[in-house]
């Protein structure tokens, strides 16, 4: 039996894609304002690409306190949910199938981008060091700057916060998504739990493997009560160096990442969700992830594996061929190239990615990539 290629179906759960080239979640900050509103630039944005066998949204906050970046969109609010189904509608009408990746930032925010200005919260009050935040400073102007020092989340908090995920995962349904993606990568506040660096707690959400993995588990079966465990997905970041420090994304590098991972997703698998997606080290010269790591993820993982992290079509049909990966997220070379499935398909040149409009702005670098012509 021959491999799959790119342009095979795939069965998620009970939905078939049409490929598997997905656009990952990217963060673009393009949301209106007041409200992180989904409006009409983001509509265009996303039915633009929505030729990609699977979407995903870019971070989307589940409450106020989960924003750390300025013009993020939020899944929280009336005009939110609304704004978001005009998007869904969008792609829908084109034939794709997007899931709204659900985010909340923890420690990696700053009181300008809190409810009354308050710190932000985290599993303990271990400070994020070696990221930005950005926040906004006027209309459509901003500055990075260092995250603060979080506040400890009380236990009674951490359960308000997994009911918190529950009713985002209840909006992205009101909204027309076909399932919901957590964001546990990048050292967000699900992978704060998990890291042993930042969870630093002595109750029932800390301490062992098995209950800094806890916040994980009560999320996945409050989200897949909404949507059944078959259109849920999570994402994890596991990184397995720091030799360099500004590039290892906020530093949560386990002691043992290839044991936590893999733990990670046995638990996910016995949780029955639909997809595990891999973001992988995207910066130059980055190193490769191990291959008994991959190896042994499809051992433990049944479902459904996503990878995304500077992937080429080529790089892509090898993974399928060796049967470590599923479905390929290409981040930058989508944001460019709003017809990617087709330019693949045919071979045809990339538009590049103009890295100074990744993030806030107008259209520009946004919705203005031209389509391929001969």
């Amino acid at each position: 039996m021959s491999a799959p290629s790119l342009f095979s179906p795939l069965a998620l759960g009970e939905l078939t894609l049409r490929n598997r080239i997905a656009l990952p979640p990217l963060t673009r900050c393009r949301s209106e304002q007041p409200g992180n509103i989904p409006g009409d630039l983001m509509v265009e944005y996303y039915r633009q690409r929505a030729s990609a066998g699977f979407m995903v949204t870019e971070g989307t906050q589940i409450e106020p306190r989960g924003q750390g970046y300025a013009w993020t969109p939020g899944i929280h609010s009336a005009e939110q949910i609304a704004g978001w189904k005009n998007v869904t509608d969008a792609v829908h009408q084109a034939g794709g199938t997007l899931f709204c990746q659900l985010w909340h930032v923890g420690r990696v925010s700053h009181s300008a981008l809190q409810p009354d200005n308050q710190p932000p919260v985290a599993p303990s009050a271990v400070a994020a060091t070696g990221v930005r935040v950005f926040i906004e400073t006027g209309p459509a102007e901003g500055i990075l700057t260092a995250p603060e020092m979080p506040r400890a989340l009380s236990t009674e908090e951490v359960k308000a916060i997994v009911e918190l995920y529950r009713t985002a995962a209840e909006n992205a349904k009101a909204a027309g998504f076909d399932g919901v993606e957590l964001h546990a990568a990048n050292g967000y506040l699900i992978n704060q739990f998990i890291s042993e660096h930042t969870n630093l707690r002595t109750d029932e959400y800390g301490g062992s493997l098995e209950n800094r993995l806890r916040f994980l588990k009560e999320i996945v079966e409050a989200v897949s009560a909404v949507f059944g465990s078959q259109r849920v997905g999570v994402r994890f970041a596991p990184l397995f160096t720091s030799t360099d420090e500004e590039r290892v994304y906020l530093g949560l590098v386990e002691s043992d990442p290839h044991h936590t991972y893999i733990t990670a997703a046995k638990l996910l698998d016995t949780l029955r969700i639909g997809y595990l997606s891999i973001a992988e080290a995207d910066w130059d010269n980055s190193p490769d992830m191990p291959e008994d790591f991959r190896a042994d993820l499809r051992r433990t993982f049944s479902a459904t594996i996503m990878y995304a992290g500077r992937y080429t079509p080529q790089k892509a049909q090898t993974m399928l061929e060796k049967g470590w990966g599923d479905l390929f997220g290409f981040g930058r070379s989508f944001i460019a190239n709003p017809d990617l499935p087709a330019r693949i398909a045919a071979g045809h040149p990339l538009n590049e990615a103009d890295s100074a409009s990744l993030y806030g702005g107008n259209h520009k670098g946004y919705t203005d990539y031209p389509y391929y012509s001969s």
